[in-house]
């Protein structure tokens, strides 16, 4: 594990290969697990904000829980969460034959809102843990995303370089910049079990 600024980044996120494949893994993340998207507090007012934007495009069953529930709900005192269709299936999920997508990323690649998505969701597998003034990244290793780490392997992409957006929209490019030469330090010293782009 290493610090830059105030986050704490296990190796597990240096070590491991990954590179999202969606016609795989058929968007598994958005209807799997134990609740919705978690939402930083600030996001809350950003998803009723889209929910009005893309009420237009969501399924029966999910406007349904949205006029019951509302669209995101506290799933524990400060924490919160997209509300679900059924056990975990993301209100916001559209279907493009059997891949599920996000109605809200939908919209803003078609510049009809300008919130991408929850950053929990942009940061799978990556998940953020409070810990006292710190955040720690930890990488969650699930079988769903099995087809990722193939591929992520075989591409020689490694999971910090893949999400360069996300941790830049989320800790602003100087702090990724300096997580990535940390990173690749590292790998130096602990290795990876595949050969990343930059080591050629």
């Amino acid at each position: 594990m290493f610090v830059v600024d105030d986050v704490l980044i296990s190796d597990d996120v240096v070590q491991a290969a990954f590179s999202c494949l969606l016609t795989a893994c058929k968007g598994a993340c958005c209807v799997q697990g134990a609740s919705g998207a978690p939402l930083e507090t600030s996001e809350l007012a950003e998803i009723d904000a889209a929910l009005v934007a893309v009420r237009d495009q969501l399924r029966p069953e999910a406007l349904a829980v949205i006029e019951e529930e509302g669209a995101w709900e506290e799933v524990a005192p400060g924490h919160y969460a997209t509300t679900c269709v059924g056990d975990a299936e993301c209100v916001f999920v559209r279907y493009d034959g059997p891949v599920a997508k996000c109605a809200i990323q939908e919209a803003y690649h078609e510049g009809k809102v300008g919130f991408e998505k929850p950053i929990s969701c942009h940061l799978y597998p990556i998940r953020i843990t409070k810990l006292g003034d710190f955040e720690a990244l930890n990488y969650e290793q699930i079988d769903i995303c099995s087809p990722g780490r193939t591929c992520g392997a075989e591409q020689g992409i490694g999971l910090a370089e893949m999400l360069e957006r996300p941790l830049t929209r989320k800790y602003g490019p100087d702090w990724y910049a300096q997580f990535l030469l940390m990173v690749r330090e590292r790998r130096k010293v602990i290795g990876t079990p595949f050969q990343t782009q930059e080591e050629g």
